[in-house]
């Protein structure tokens, strides 16, 4: 069919962008070309608020008919953890119906270029931004983010996620020129003369596997990157969270569509209750590229089993914060409060263990004991979740049962020095809203020990009791070695006791944060200049996003004539 979008009328609408995002990329400056604020919305062919919720209640209870081949059945089931039953039901696939399908449409997508690949998946994205309302709402109810959350990190931060795997899909694959003349001299007789043509191949079909929490934000950079790459990308969404998804997959199959290519690029794998489908396509031959989000022991079965893929794993980490001294305790104890609360704790970012020393801390109030820092820390966190109201918008809603029990059994772990309490939400009767729990633990005592070394996702944090800062140092270490961390968090006034953690993170490969009192948070991350994970740590075997994320996603071929 004719292309409705030209790839010339998307490189006018689009280069710009692109140039500005590759820009970013290489200075770290701040940029987004994505609005955070909902009243941002609303212009140019943009859903305001209204309209965006209109657009979300439009879709419960309906078919989201992608037009995919091989549909044999169609299942749904999501339940919102804000009590609601969405009702939609997504296209259930026969593989071996469309895997085929997917890669027949790859040949013309690589011949098309970076650039008009780029400015495609530029062109998906403006198109879900358009829609960041409707969006919002339908990560809100299949992750339980509280809805500011769920419009800025499943909205603008996820389409910033995104074009970052474009813009750096982008500079790997131009960085070998498409044409060369080779000359090389032969003295008295004539030069060897070739002509070589380099042309970035796809390696297969990317498998993009959802998480329930964030299903954009953490579903964008595999998907956009595998597609800038020209790979074909088959998104298996969370059964709990498909909604997201399966809009993306929609928006991406009707952009590549209006631009002359085949929209069997990007398909949907929803499954049946219990199917469990993401070890059956991992190991397809077809499946090349496979990004993972999720626990460790899926993300460690698909690295020793999906051997014919390229693997990228988010898995889990112990996110560790040593609080040494500070300058600016209300500060410091405001900035942990927040960072402990966001989202009920259910990012891989948020910090668990908070390593104090026994005899206590050096502050601009005083010294301070370590039952008096956690003491102040619960205080901080009380203060901060006293409104019902505040604490809803913080905290959204518990996301699944698994969380709500290890929140539970976390009070028999120790000491507690903060206890969970119950919220009601009056929007919605049926979420299940919990304050975080604080437990004293002692890092001298191994029976604490299974309990501090081993991730406990959710609003549950230990404050560890240690002999010394060489003692946390020493500490954080073997925890970032042996577990991992997605973030490292510090507080310390002492430049040897910052020197010697700044040390161990260079070394153990842990993104750090040192002395945070403001609006910055250690769990949050700013796509162009945050890396989000290293890849140098059990946590994760990639970082959001680097050259290493997008460079093994395609392959050169080279083609040699005589000139």
């Amino acid at each position: 069919m004719a292309a409705e979008l030209t790839a010339h009328e998307l490189i006018a609408k689009h280069r710009p962008t692109l140039d500005q995002a590759l820009e970013a990329i290489r200075t770290r400056a701040y940029w987004s070309p994505h609005p955070e604020h909902p009243k941002a919305y609303g212009e140019h062919g943009s859903l305001d608020a209204a309209a965006g919720k209109a657009a979300f209640d439009a879709l419960l209870g309906t078919r989201l008919d992608l037009g995919q081949p091989g549909t044999d059945d169609w299942v749904g089931g999501e339940v919102s953890p804000y009590g609601v039953e969405l009702g939609v039901t997504y296209p259930h696939a026969d593989v071996d119906v469309l895997l085929p399908a997917m890669k027949a449409g790859q040949r013309a997508w690589r011949d098309a270029g970076a650039e008009t690949r780029a400015v495609v998946c530029l062109e998906i994205l403006k198109r879900i931004s358009d829609r960041t309302h409707e969006f919002a709402h339908a990560v809100m109810h299949t992750s339980g983010q509280a809805f500011m959350m769920a419009f800025q990190a499943g909205g603008p931060h996820a389409q910033d996620r995104g074009l970052e795997a474009v813009a750096y899909a982008y500079v790997e694959q131009v960085r070998t020129p498409e044409t060369a003349e080779w000359t090389k001299p032969q003295g008295k007789r004539d030069p060897l003369a070739l002509t070589k043509q380099f042309t970035p191949v796809p390696r297969g079909i990317g498998l993009v596997i959802g998480c329930n929490t964030f299903p954009t934000w953490n579903g964008y950079p595999g998907l956009f990157a595998s597609l800038a790459t020209g790979n074909a990308v088959l998104v298996k969404p969370h059964p709990r969270a498909v909604l997201p998804l399966a809009l993306t997959v929609q928006v991406a199959r009707q952009v590549l569509a209006e631009a002359g290519f085949d929209p069997n690029l990007v398909a949907l794998a929803a499954e049946r209750p219990g199917e469990g489908i993401a070890k059956t396509l991992a190991t397809r031959p077809e499946i090349r590229i496979i990004d993972y989000t999720g626990s460790t022991s899926f993300g460690d079965w698909l690295e020793d089993n999906a051997r014919q893929a390229q693997v990228y794993t988010e898995k889990a980490g112990v996110n560790t914060v040593v609080v040494e001294s500070t300058d600016n305790y209300k500060g410091m104890l405001s900035n942990l409060a927040f960072s402990l609360s966001l989202y009920s704790g259910q990012m891989c970012t948020t910090p668990q263990n908070l390593l104090v020393p026994r005899d206590g801390i050096r502050t601009d109030e005083g010294p301070k004991t370590f039952d008096e820092v956690t003491a102040d820390l619960a205080r901080a966190v009380d203060g901060l979740l006293g409104d019902d109201a505040r604490a809803n918008a913080l905290l959204g809603a518990i996301v699944n049962p698994d969380v709500k029990a290890r929140l539970e059994a976390a009070a028999g772990l120790g000491e507690v020095a903060l206890a969970s309490r119950e919220i009601s939400n009056p929007e919605f009767p049926g979420a299940i809203v919990r304050t975080p729990v604080i437990v004293k633990l002692d890092g001298a005592k191994p029976d604490d020990e299974a309990s501090y070394m081993s991730e406990c996702f959710g609003p549950v944090s230990f404050a560890v009791a240690v002999d010394s800062a060489n003692d946390a140092v020493e500490l954080l270490r073997r925890t970032v070695r042996d577990k991992g961390a997605m973030t490292v968090g510090a507080y310390t006034t002492d430049q040897d006791v910052a020197r010697a953690i700044e040390e161990v993170c260079l070394e153990e490969a842990a993104q750090l944060s040192l002395n945070l009192i403001g609006g910055v948070y250690v769990n949050q991350t700013a796509a162009f200049s945050d890396f989000h994970g290293s890849g140098g740590n059990p946590a994760a075997n990639a970082a959001l996003t680097d050259g290493a994320f997008v460079a093994n996603r395609f392959r050169v071929v080279e083609v040699r004539r005589e000139a």
